[in-house]
């Protein structure tokens, strides 16, 4: 499995077999960040009313390629199925003092590529109820918070991890030199969270995942954006 960070909440996950997963696009004029450059197969977006998460419709798409809104999906059984990857979501909120003055619903999820279970924060605001803590239980990725308000606190992203226990972390949703919106931390703090000796860093914006590499106790790893 290939995972690149494009930016904000938004990767694209391509499995050995070319599918291609982008999850949560920005509207890279608002963002700061790049226009996304691969087609997708399959975009799952965490909710449809937020411009840094909800843009499937600047993202290029393959023949046949389908559109996932995760809070649907939570809404409608909590489980989706497309090219034969299963989707589940769960609802979640934005922060009760969120800067658009009115929080939205949205939905985090999860899914398997290669053998290797991916879950995501979707646009999360608050601390995780126990359900959502459970809703992560055995992921293998976590894509995570890392920039505090408006998203989740680094101290409850602790305890999240500490709880969950994925092989692995990559943030995501924290400030850049290119992200425009300046409210959050920079990497600097999330990094902070974990020793020197449990950090690595892709020393570019994709990395190349094994389920059979995968670490063993919590690791990070840091990529660069797109």
């Amino acid at each position: 499995m290939k995972i690149t960070w494009y930016g904000q909440a938004s990767f694209g996950i391509e499995s050995r077999s070319g599918i291609r997963i982008v999850t949560d696009p920005y509207d890279p004029e608002k963002a700061g960040f790049k226009p996304f450059p691969d087609a997708a197969d399959i975009v799952i977006k965490s909710s449809s009313n937020d411009d840094f998460h909800d843009n499937d419709h600047l993202v290029p798409k393959k023949p046949g390629a389908c559109v996932i809104d995760a809070l649907e999906v939570a809404r409608r059984g909590g489980s989706a199925t497309s090219h034969e990857i299963g989707f589940r979501a769960i609802e979640a909120m934005e922060h009760d003092l969120h800067p658009s003055g009115h929080p939205d619903q949205n939905a985090m999820y999860r899914f398997e590529v290669d053998g290797i279970d991916i879950g995501h924060m979707g646009d999360m605001g608050n601390d995780f109820s126990e359900d959502q803590l459970a809703f992560f239980s055995g992921v293998n990725v976590l894509l995570s918070h890392a920039g505090g308000f408006p998203v989740i606190s680094l101290e409850e992203l602790k305890r999240i991890v500490d709880r969950v226990r994925p092989n692995m972390v990559i943030p995501m949703h924290f400030r850049t030199l290119c992200f425009k919106p300046r409210m959050m931390h920079f990497i600097t703090d999330f990094l902070e969270l974990f020793g020197e000796d449990e950090i690595d860093f892709a020393f570019g914006c994709s990395a190349e995942l094994e389920s059979q590499d995968l670490p063993e106790p919590t690791r990070s790893l840091v990529l660069d954006y797109y």
